[in-house]
């Protein structure tokens, strides 16, 4: 890990704290569009979880305009984000938050961008090859959002998940050795199916909303649609057949009873079930308190392995668009 990133996140993550303690916040906002809201769910069950008072909303960048919550004001702190920090949508929510006189912070990729422009506050995450655990997305998220936990009510797990997620590309690193081989056969089991499920619950909800909706259907046009496990005996589990390919994700927070449940009754009518399970990866170095937090983030690094695999053996790469920046809309 590189000592001068993590350096970097952990000032611009205390500076921005310095910014919410300047304000009396009441409620959080997460805002943003596509994958970079579906890393947002995570954090906004954190929130649910474990603060006394503050209370959590998630978002469409666009639906929050046009919503335009009566809570939304001096006391609300905003958090937008987008990989390139030109999302229209999202650059003009951090606007209108900060008309209504809202905090706005933003992470992005991007530093420079129109929606780090817009904002009060950035916060710069890193991406590719440059990227370690400590340094993504998801990671700077949760310390935002834990560091704001302890500066407004002063909850005591975010030296836990600070050390936790320092201690993370090592986990990620064995959770990735250990499934290379499933991955690789997922990409070849699954190529030319015309269709895949994916389901979850609770924090892990959002990993299996973004390999639906970004995964599967923007980077390899498969039809997908992510089931909330809790939703599944409500309509969704009518689908289950034997030639009905499911990704199932077991996560470590509360609500797995409710993956365990979808899981089970899938077993019974269901043949092509692909069981990605949070129980199964070492978290050495991650403090018990905290596991069910860092599940997702597991989870969603696995996943974007079976991705790539499935992108390889259909001949399809990842960066393959038919409409997405190169028409408009």
């Amino acid at each position: 890990m590189a000592t001068e990133l993590v350096i970097d996140v952990k000032n611009q993550v205390k500076q921005a704290l310095v910014e919410v303690e300047k304000r009396n916040i009441e409620n959080v906002f997460f805002v943003a569009c596509g994958g970079s809201s579906a890393l947002m769910y995570p954090s906004k069950y954190v929130i649910d979880r474990e603060a006394q008072k503050v209370d959590a909303h998630l978002y469409s960048s666009n639906e929050f305009i046009h919503r335009n919550h009566n809570k939304l004001g001096s006391s609300s702190l905003v958090i937008l984000c987008s990989h390139s920090g030109t999302t229209p949508e999202t650059v003009e929510a951090a606007k209108f938050a900060r008309q209504h006189g809202a905090l706005a912070i933003a992470l992005t990729n991007e530093p420079g961008s129109p929606l780090a422009q817009a904002a009060d506050v950035v916060l710069k995450y890193e991406w590719g090859q440059e990227a370690n655990a400590f340094t993504i997305n998801y990671s700077i998220l949760y310390q935002l959002v834990f560091g704001v936990l302890k500066v407004v009510e002063n909850n005591s797990k975010f030296e836990a998940i600070e050390t936790s997620l320092e201690n993370l590309q090592n986990v990620f690193e064995k959770a990735v050795s250990k499934y290379q081989e499933k991955a690789e056969q997922f990409g070849q089991l699954y190529k030319d199916e015309k269709i895949i499920y994916t389901m979850a619950s609770g924090a892990n909800y959002g990993v299996a909303y973004s390999f639906a909706i970004c995964i599967l259907m923007e980077m390899q046009w498969i039809h997908s649609h992510a089931i909330h496990a809790g939703e599944y005996f409500h309509g969704p589990f009518e689908i289950i057949d034997e030639e009905t390919p499911f990704i199932i994700l077991l996560g470590l927070d509360e609500t797995r009873p409710m993956e365990e449940r979808a899981l089970e009754f899938s077993k019974r009518y269901g043949k092509k079930l692909v069981v990605l399970d949070a129980k199964d990866f070492d978290y050495e170095g991650v403090q018990d308190e905290v596991k069910g937090y860092i599940a997702p983030l597991v989870l969603n690094y696995v996943l974007r392995k079976y991705a790539d695999q499935l992108a390889e053996a259909r001949n399809h790469p990842l960066s393959t668009r038919r409409y997405m920046w190169k028409v408009e809309y």
